[in-house]
């Protein structure tokens, strides 16, 4: 369903079996270019088994959403440049424009506060959204995110080469091909998915929606973000931080400065998880966010 948010047009899912009266709503924030199709139906199922309306979203410049071709291209490789030299980037819009579109998908559906999830740089969304709008914040969940903070560790060199790194050929098999691997790269070790159901997930997507152009418009936002890092101490919702303990993108150690810096948060680690969302991880995701998110509705 498109709906219009932050005067711009967001295509939504908006989940809730019979009446949604009595729910508590649960906004999930999908990351660097994933679709609101990447949230597994396992957790969106157990998470309405839990009794919660569940809400889902294509970022802009993804899926179904508007997209902002019009505002050219980064250069990603520039970009990454200034960012290590201290220059600063003018992305073609912010981590907090987007934050904005996530607050405008609630007023469009007329819900007053939501328990705030995002995974990657959805977290990165959801920070900026509880930052932007404390009192629409039923509590804050960051799932394999960071704070943006200078001095981080990096990702894997193989796995920032497979991410910069473009399909072999042209054409739908080949950029299916191209993220299958990029998957490969970044999985969960200790909960390694089927090829079968990998390939699947990632056909479907492509198929919906394949816009490479926005994911670099969107990585080059999220670079830019760094003085998000310094506002976080004013997030004042329950926070639970969740993160891979083999995350190659995304190292664990960014999980643990991002739940040092927002007060009272909690961390958990999960053993052999990467920087996906496998079944095992799933199971392991809604023994966690459900009793937070019981604890502060």
């Amino acid at each position: 369903m498109k709906i219009k948010a932050n005067r711009i047009d967001i295509e939504i899912e908006d989940t809730y079996p019979g009446d949604a009266t009595g729910r508590p709503a649960v906004l999930l924030i999908m990351g660097l270019g994933m679709q609101l199709i990447a949230w597994p139906p396992e957790l969106v199922q157990g998470l309405l088994d839990a009794g919660f309306r569940v809400v889902r979203f294509d970022n802009r410049d993804t899926g179904l959403s508007q997209h902002f071709d019009h505002l050219g291209t980064p250069n990603l490789l520039w970009e990454g440049l200034k960012y290590r030299f201290g220059v600063r980037i003018t992305p073609p819009y912010s981590v907090e424009d987007m934050a904005r579109d996530a607050l405008g998908v609630l007023d469009a559906l007329q819900i007053d506060k939501a328990h705030m999830v995002g995974v990657s740089m959805g977290g990165m969304i959801a920070q900026r959204l509880a930052l932007l709008a404390p009192g629409r914040a039923l509590s804050l969940s960051c799932i394999m995110s960071s704070s943006g903070a200078r001095g981080l560790p990096e990702a894997r060199p193989a796995v920032t080469r497979a991410l910069l790194s473009r399909p072999a050929g042209k054409g739908m098999p080949a950029a299916i091909d191209h993220t299958v691997r990029l998957f490969k790269a970044i999985g969960s070790p200790g909960f390694p998915m089927d090829d079968a159901m990998l390939r699947e997930r990632v056909t479907a997507a492509t198929e919906r929606s394949y816009h490479p152009r926005g994911i670099a418009r969107q990585m080059a936002a999220a670079v830019a973000d760094s003085r998000r890092a310094a506002a976080l101490a004013g997030i004042a919702v329950p926070t639970l931080v969740v993160h891979g303990k083999a995350d190659p993108l995304v190292p664990f150690a960014c999980g643990e400065d991002l739940a040092r810096r927002i007060p009272g948060a909690k961390l958990a680690g999960i053993d052999g998880m990467g920087h996906d969302l496998p079944p095992g991880v799933v199971d392991r995701l809604l023994a966690l966010l459900i009793p937070h998110f019981q604890a502060a509705s």
